[in-house]
């Protein structure tokens, strides 16, 4: 049996509380005109105690004017809870992800140990068992990890190691690494461009970020991946733009794809997993930087450009380091 859609019986609850309400000031006013045309004709015949007066207008207006509040209130209400509601379905989804991508790596270890267990296996199998075992356990402790890490991020719990740095030189070292981390060819990418100037970043922290963004272009990319990556020195900033050649992403889920547990409904890739927490995570890592974030697309299989601006870091100035000292953050210059 399915579930009823929850949204779409609370917009049915609020589109007719807002037609009662319509009736009811539309009732109102009818009354009101009705009784006016009738003084109008007749008022000279009635007595003064009953004959129109200001008084009428003022209980009309007043009246209106508590309706129009009374619907702006349920507007507001309404809009609350339809947030409330997506977010719900968001943490849903979450769950029901993040208990699949825990249980899997499990059930292989457990299926592992059981098959060493009772069976007489040959070393040379055990030796893969184990290594495939090793793998499932890097894969939750990754996963772990990863959950705790933005809910420190979140609660400004989590120390940065900031470093002053070569801007060009580090940034190429950390895409560098991520082409090991993810076995990615060197002919899959390309850097255009140099940077000149200097930068106050978290190195561990940074590589989460450029880790994030291969490893998006890599699962909604369904050739072979192919990344442009361009470098461009501003006075007061540096940008590095990412681009992919994925299925791109829609101009209205342009701006969600950074909160919290959002996931792209497409059903051009229904077999792409994720937490919806990736993205989420290098936007709280770059705004932890004081930069900024953006994606760009053209449409549907264009791919996708991730825009990030980060600030030039200027000794002379030294309004970086007050701001990191104001919010405890640990800093390392060297």
């Amino acid at each position: 049996m399915k579930r009823p859609n929850t949204l779409f019986v609370h917009i049915l609850i609020f589109v007719i509380t807002q037609l009662l309400w319509l009736c009811l000031l539309g009732l109102w006013i009818y009354w009101y005109v009705s009784n006016y045309i009738i003084f109008e004709k007749v008022g000279d015949q009635l007595s003064p105690q009953i004959s129109y007066d200001g008084r009428n207008v003022f209980a009309l207006v007043g009246g209106i004017v508590l309706l129009v509040v009374i619907s702006f209130s349920l507007s507001l209400i309404f809009r609350q809870l339809n947030v409330q509601l997506k977010m719900t379905r968001m943490y849903d989804n979450f769950i029901a992800t993040i208990t699949h991508e825990l249980k899997s790596p499990l059930s292989s270890i457990q299926l592992y140990l059981e098959t060493l267990s009772t069976r007489n296996v040959q070393q040379e199998k055990r030796e893969e068992f184990y290594k495939l075992m090793m793998k499932d356990a890097n894969r939750l402790k990754k996963l772990m990890d990863s959950i705790l890490e933005i809910a420190a991020l979140e609660q400004k719990r989590l120390d940065h190691n900031y470093t002053v740095c070569a801007s060009d030189k580090t940034l190429r070292q950390i895409i560098h690494a991520s082409e090991e981390h993810l076995n990615l060819s060197p002919k899959s990418y390309s850097i255009k461009g140099t940077l000149s100037s200097l930068i106050l970043m978290d190195k561990t922290a940074m590589g989460i970020v450029i880790d994030n963004l291969f490893d998006n272009a890599i699962k909604y990319t369904y050739g072979p991946v192919n990344v442009n990556i361009t470098f461009k020195q501003l006075r007061k900033k540096v940008l590095i733009e990412f681009q992919d050649t994925g299925i791109g992403v829609p101009l209205n889920e342009q701006k969600k794809i950074f909160n919290k547990f959002y996931r792209v409904a497409d059903k051009n890739s229904p077999t792409v997993k994720g937490t919806g927490l990736g993205l989420y995570w290098v936007k709280e890592i770059i705004k932890s930087h004081k930069g900024k974030i953006s994606v760009t697309s053209e449409g549907i299989n264009k791919g996708s450009t991730f825009k990030i601006e980060l600030p030039v870091y200027h000794p002379s100035t030294g309004r970086f380091l007050t701001k990191l000292f104001k919010e405890k953050i640990k800093l390392n210059i060297s």
